[in-house]
């Protein structure tokens, strides 16, 4: 699938490919994300998503293929000092001296950057103000992963890598943390993320791609990803009192749950055919929705076929 190109978009990867001996990791991907965008890479783990986007942040190397991160090759060696002082990475692992102070971590961090945040800015950004003086090793999973957010914020990059951002994290430190993804976006940073959350990726991306099986088999908003927008509705409801399925005006199918579901590419016209019935007789649908597919539905639906050989990737090696 061809990316759809503009001028100055901030990610560009065109055809690429990546192979561990007999193993093609990444057979031929393609995307581009804009400038002042949250993009979302979703897939199976071993569906190639790790080595897409090692390959991005130069990390790893690819066989075959273009990529441009800010107008610059990550494979580049030459110009590799310059890109990483314009990304940041959330890494799922990131190696911190445990005897440092989250400050000192910080500021040790700040100092790599030729114009970086303000560490006591960075602190509060990422909810650790207060633990400014705790030392890393004494940290829960979640301020860990905060602290991996703010090391990856520190540099105030133009592109913003994350693996997994959210991993550890509590439903309200969670809903922080997107926040702040939304507001550097609307800042004009741009975000890079996988997660295996659909529900963060509903939540923040304004676009996804589905990888598996090394291809990208669906791209689109979350809205719209593999025909969300056009699918056929489920309007499901319990039968009220003293009814049965030949009594509906329309043709429902009962489930093992006690619900009924009626399966609509018309679902307005269908509710009002079911409401109607219902006022008429003076009645209600208990337990009333009216749905189409999730965007889990359809992220199982397009990985489902898709399972493949196991990716085969070495460790991850600083450049």
């Amino acid at each position: 699938m061809p990316p759809r190109l503009t001028p100055g978009a901030a990610v560009v990867v065109e055809g690429l490919h990546k192979r561990y001996g007999a193993v093609w990791a990444v057979r031929g991907v393609s995307f581009a994300v804009e400038r002042g965008e949250i993009f979302a890479l979703l897939g199976r783990n071993g569906a190639g998503k790790t080595t897409t986007m090692e390959i991005l942040e130069g990390f790893r190397g690819r066989d075959l293929g273009h990529v441009d991160v800010l107008g610059l090759d990550p494979g580049e060696k030459a110009t590799g000092r310059a890109l990483r002082e314009r990304i940041g990475l959330v890494l799922q692992d990131i190696a911190v001296e445990p005897y440092l102070t989250v400050r000192e971590t910080i500021a040790r961090d700040a100092g790599y950057y030729p114009a970086p945040r303000d560490t006591d800015e960075v602190i509060a950004l990422v909810g650790l103000a207060g633990l400014e003086k705790k030392k890393v090793r004494v940290l829960s999973g979640g301020q860990k992963r905060r602290l991996d957010l703010a090391l990856g914020l520190v540099g105030d990059p133009a592109v913003l890598f994350l693996d997994e951002p959210t991993t550890g994290f509590d439903p309200n430190a969670r809903r922080g943390a997107w926040r702040l993804l939304r507001d550097l976006r609307d800042a004009g940073t741009t975000v890079v993320l996988t997660t295996h959350s659909m529900e963060e990726a509903q939540e923040l991306a304004d676009r996804v791609a589905v990888i598996a099986d090394g291809r990208i088999v669906a791209e689109g908003s979350p809205a719209t990803l593999g025909g969300r927008d056009t699918a056929r509705a489920r309007i499901r409801f319990r039968l009220p009192p003293g009814t049965t399925l030949a009594d509906l005006p329309v043709s429902a199918t009962p489930g093992a749950d006690g619900l009924v579901t009626v399966d609509s590419a018309e679902p307005t016209r269908a509710l009002h055919r079911l409401t109607d019935w219902a006022l008429r007789r003076d009645t209600v649908l208990p337990g009333l929705t009216v749905e189409r597919p999730s965007l889990e539905d359809v992220y199982l639906r397009l990985t489902g076929h898709h399972q493949g050989a196991p990716e085969r990737v070495p460790e991850r090696s600083t450049p």
